[in-house]
């Protein structure tokens, strides 16, 4: 009888570490997904795979601490709904949305697989830290964090299959993931670039729109393999696109977020950029941007360890 395997996919690019994985794992094992409630576009990419389900996530990048405390508390009974026995493996893909069940699934001795972020090198994510003493497997995607989790086993970053051809259809993607990046949307929309696809996450597009009419700007998008895929250049923050856009071999450009207070450090971007071979901006200015655009395009792409496919055979041997 196949595995039943229950992932937590937490939004962004943690659901970029479920959907490879799932990948790796359809039609080997039977799929389950707890995704957040307010995240249709991970709920909509996940149900190819199989059941998604709701499941409040505790906090955003800027959530109140008190809210933060309430939303945590009303997680347990939400995520005791779906974690029962039926299930062979539960897969934590970081982000606090997995710590509720992850913590039920290890108090019904469901055995828990806990992965790392592939941005961390200067300490571990606060999810990971917790998870690792109840985890029958704590997953690392680089060697370097080897020295911040040193119960982790090293499988390679979670990187997608390719789903389609690559092609250069020379326009330069600018993404902010799930959550946005006004910063660089703001510097990127006072160049002459003519042909940009922009995509804004929870930033209110319409500003750029009405400064360049002629961008193709979207919030978000079900197929955004196909717009990494086709660009000439990705410019992103610094998340699971620059992993993404490996899989079509596409110059990156990473752009960290200072507004993100809560995620990895500059430090860890630097490490990041490196393993990815991408240029890496630490000043925000328009000068760097296009500067950065131009030396990527002469880099690199490195060819990395396939982590989801050699983490999903872990799973299936898994007791």
């Amino acid at each position: 009888m196949a595995k039943r395997v229950l992932i937590l996919a937490g939004g962004g690019g943690h659901t970029g570490y479920a959907y490879a994985l799932a990948q790796n794992l359809y039609g080997r094992a039977n799929l389950h997904f707890l995704a957040p409630e307010d995240d249709m576009l991970s709920q909509k990419r996940l149900s190819r795979f199989g059941e998604v389900y709701p499941l409040i996530r505790p906090r955003g990048p800027k959530t109140p601490h008190h809210e933060f405390i309430l939303r945590l508390i009303r997680a347990f009974p939400r995520a005791s709904k779906y974690i029962s026995n039926d299930y062979d493996v539960v897969v934590s893909t970081g982000n606090n949305l997995c710590v509720p069940p992850s913590i039920l699934a290890w108090l019904k001795g469901i055995p828990v697989v806990n992965i790392e972020s592939s941005v961390r090198f200067i300490k571990p994510s606060k999810t990971a830290f917790l998870l690792q003493p109840i985890s029958k497997l704590t997953a690392l995607q680089w060697e370097e964090q080897k020295k911040i989790l040193k119960r982790g086993i090293v499988v390679g970053p979670l990187i997608p299959k390719p789903e389609i051809e690559p092609r250069n259809d020379g326009y330069i993607l600018v993404t902010g993931g799930t959550e946005g990046h006004r910063l660089l949307f703001n510097v990127i929309a006072k160049s002459n670039l003519k042909n940009v696809v922009m995509q804004t996450g929870k930033v209110n597009p319409e500003p750029y729109r009405r400064l360049h009419p002629e961008w193709k700007i979207i919030e978000y998008s079900t197929e955004f393999h196909r717009l990494i895929a086709n660009a000439e250049v990705v410019v992103t923050h610094f998340g699971m696109t620059a992993l993404e856009a490996l899989v079509y071999r596409k110059p990156t450009v990473i752009v960290p977020n200072p507004e993100w207070t809560r995620a990895a450090t500059l430090e860890d971007a630097k490490y990041y950029a490196k393993k990815v071979n991408a240029v890496i901006i630490t000043e925000i200015t328009l000068e760097r941007i296009l500067n950065a655009i131009e030396e990527a395009k002469e880099k690199e792409r490195p060819k990395l360890p396939d982590g989801a496919k050699n983490l999903a055979n872990i799973i299936l041997k898994l007791s």
